[in-house]
């Protein structure tokens, strides 16, 4: 369960309005596939092999700077099994970015991504920006999905497409620094004036709506 600190980190941070914009970002995909370590390497550059299934959806931020702006990304960590499909999907809704993992290790995952981009395309404004990850790419031994099947998946869906590891900290910042400059590169485009405007994290949940708590023992 999320500790105390955790708790009173969350809303620290959510107090803290020291910022120029707020993108919301989405880390989607089956479940043990590696989102909730990809977020934690990310966010905190750690990595532990106990997590569990994330239940319903959790949240992590992280301030990060472009072009002289002060960003804050709140990225939540959705549980990739069917029976929460109903919570995560709701909070695809104001979202500026996803990034959708499968594990290259795992076929069944990389057939659910078509599934998973339908949903993005159901659920999240027209001009979200997304990312196909193939993760776990420190376990190339056991691979069982191919680099240019990913990539040619991800041509066909109209997605940029990576490979990364968590565990080995593989790309891992470079994927969420490229959706970020993503993001900022088309609202710079829509906006008049050349002035980032929107905050994606305004028109879903914010930051003290409470997610349901995870729980983790195993790589998930």
């Amino acid at each position: 369960m999320a500790s105390a600190n955790d708790a009173r980190y969350g809303q620290r941070e959510s107090a803290d309005q020291n910022f120029d914009y707020m993108f919301k970002i989405l880390i989607i995909g089956n479940s043990s596939v590696g989102k909730t370590s990809f977020l934690f390497r990310y966010a905190d550059d750690s990595f532990t092999p106990a997590f569990v299934s994330t239940v319903g959806i959790d949240f992590k931020v992280k301030t990060i700077y472009r072009n002289d702006k002060k960003l804050k990304l709140q990225i939540w960590d959705t549980a990739g099994q069917e029976r929460y499909r109903t919570i995560t999907t709701a909070y695809y809704r104001g979202a500026m970015g996803f990034i959708l993992v499968y594990d290259i290790t795992n076929e069944e995952s990389f057939n659910a991504v078509q599934d998973w981009s339908t949903q993005i395309k159901t659920y999240s404004w027209d001009n979200a920006q997304v990312l196909l990850v193939g993760n776990k790419c420190d376990m190339d031994e056991e691979r069982l999905v191919a680099t240019e099947r990913g990539r040619h998946l991800a041509e066909q869906l109209g997605f940029e497409f990576f490979e990364a590891s968590a565990k080995d900290n593989i790309n891992v910042k470079k994927i969420f620094e490229h959706l970020v400059d993503i993001i900022c590169e088309r609202m710079s485009e829509s906006l008049e004036g050349g002035e980032l405007a929107v905050t994606g994290g305004k028109q879903g949940p914010e930051l003290n709506d409470q997610p349901q708590h995870s729980y983790k023992d195993c790589a998930c």
